[in-house]
């Protein structure tokens, strides 16, 4: 009898160490953001102006700054709008834009190639590129290939006025949101409905993860963890009004921290996992937004 009451303690505290080490692992993994000042304008010509970083805290800049390279800028009317005053920091990038025109605009920073490790020798080497230009930089003598292809999405969504929906027509590359419930509309109490789609087909099953800001000031997480339905769709009451930040990949990969895998502005990384090759990559996916919920 002892001997199985000090098994069960041994497993209680073992299990108990495996959840704070996962506690820790999410309250430390690196998340890829776009922070607007606002979400929701009026007025005459206001602008918005948008942080973009990769931090450990949600939407507090202390890793590094995103990379602006890769930023898409989509009007009300569908068409491209460019950023202004970009710059980039230590921790942080910035830029500014002018919402001229009525409804909706759509800014994301949207990162899709290939990225392959490889031995050459006992040294081990990263490549990031195209499939033509891997295939000329990776010796021909080059062993242990593995190629995946990163389709990375970080986004968020800005209105001037009433909410509108031509920016937000999925492009049919990676995962990307349509909007059952309109990202500009969300309150304090209220039921929002997601759909996710990936390659444009209904990104079922994935997993999804919503976390309220202002982490560096409280010890829990509070995370919201969900999976998408047979139509690629969840559903988010929201407790409080305040700036979110939700994620979604495929339940395989990790719901949080996945944008570092290759994301916009992250330095590549090997590719873990099943090995792909040039000709056929393992396909990964991730996707991050940010959305504001007002009071009720």
């Amino acid at each position: 009898m002892k001997n199985a009451t000090l098994r069960h303690r041994v497993l209680a505290l073992a299990a108990t160490a495996a959840m704070a080490a996962l506690s820790m692992s999410a309250a430390h993994a690196h998340r890829a953001w776009l922070l607007p000042s606002g979400t929701i304008y009026s007025g005459q010509q206001p602008w918005v102006s948008v942080d973009a970083a990769i931090s450990n805290d949600i939407f507090y800049y202390e890793h590094n700054a995103a990379a602006l390279d890769n930023l898409v800028v989509t009007g009300p009317d569908g068409q491209p709008v460019q950023a202004e005053n970009a710059a980039k920091g230590r921790y942080r990038s910035m830029f500014d834009v002018k919402l001229e025109q009525q409804g909706t605009y759509r800014l994301a920073l949207v990162s899709d190639g290939l990225i392959a490790s490889y031995k050459v020798g006992n040294e081990t080497k990263r490549a990031r590129g195209s499939a033509e230009s891997l295939a000329k930089e990776i010796p021909a003598d080059a062993t242990e290939l593995r190629v995946s292809q990163n389709s990375n999405r970080v986004e968020t969504f800005v209105t001037r006025g009433a909410p509108t929906t031509a920016a937000l027509k999925p492009t049919g590359r990676g995962i990307e949101l349509v909007p059952v419930t309109h990202p500009n509309d969300l309150v304090e109490g209220e039921t929002a409905t997601f759909r996710f789609l990936d390659n444009g087909q209904p990104a079922a099953n994935y997993a999804a993860t919503v976390i309220l800001a202002g982490l560096r000031y409280r010890s829990e997480l509070g995370e919201m963890r969900l999976t998408t339905d047979a139509n690629g769709e969840i559903r988010v009451k929201w407790p409080a009004a305040g700036m979110y930040w939700l994620n979604v990949a495929p339940a395989r990969a990790p719901a949080q921290g996945a944008p570092m895998a290759g994301g916009p502005g992250a330095a590549p990384a090997a590719p873990s996992g099943p090995a792909g090759t040039l000709a056929e990559p393992v396909r990964r996916s991730n996707y991050s937004l940010t959305l504001e919920v007002l009071p009720k």
